[in-house]
């Protein structure tokens, strides 16, 4: 069977996601990425012009997921307040998968702190999006100005990423669920 380039740069990407997720970004290095996905240094050159490539690539397929993953709580919802709690209820479920070890975005800063880092520019570009997102759901829901709550649910999505690897990630995500659950009452009260 003969294998395509795109085959395998899916195979570079995916190595390198799972084991970039799993041990840090850091710490995983190009000889062992090419081991697992089974491709040549020339191979992965061709596709990438070196390892931080590969890892802004691999934070651009993290985003595209959380978009995904957001567009369908969006999609799935009765009405606008159904939409909020769809993403909550996603990043929930989220941090109880197997295997999770906090959000891919907050962990690359936290290995690449240089924010002018290609790296770590792709992780505030990540952030923005997802803070304009959730401020504009959060200001169609009730009348008061939305920017505040947004911050509000991000910094709540912040500290749940973290914890629910940290420990028990039921109550974690939980917890999260209610908090949003309140932001939505004080703005649909207000």
């Amino acid at each position: 069977m003969t294998r395509t380039a795109s085959d395998a740069r899916l195979r570079l990407l995916g190595t390198a996601a799972r084991l970039f997720y799993a041990e840090g970004l850091h710490s995983v290095g190009v000889d062992r990425i090419l081991a697992e996905a089974k491709v040549t240094r020339a191979t992965m050159y061709r596709h990438f012009a070196g390892k931080e490539e590969l890892v802004v690539a691999y934070l651009a397929e993290a985003d595209r997921a959380t978009r995904a993953q957001v567009d369908a709580a969006v999609a799935a919802a009765a009405d606008d307040a159904d939409a909020v709690r769809g993403v909550a209820r996603g990043i929930a479920e989220h941090i109880r998968t197997e295997g999770f070890r906090g959000c891919a975005f907050l962990n690359a800063a936290a290995e690449y702190p240089d924010p002018a880092h290609p790296v770590h520019q792709a992780v505030l570009a990540h952030r923005q999006w997802f803070q304009d997102t959730v401020t504009s759901l959060l200001a169609r829901v009730g009348d008061t100005p939305a920017e505040l709550d947004g911050r509000h649910f991000v910094m709540l999505r912040d500290g749940a990423m973290a914890a629910g690897c940290l420990t028990d990630p039921g109550p974690v995500g939980d917890t999260f669920a209610a908090a949003v659950e309140g932001i939505l009452t004080s703005r649909l009260t207000a």
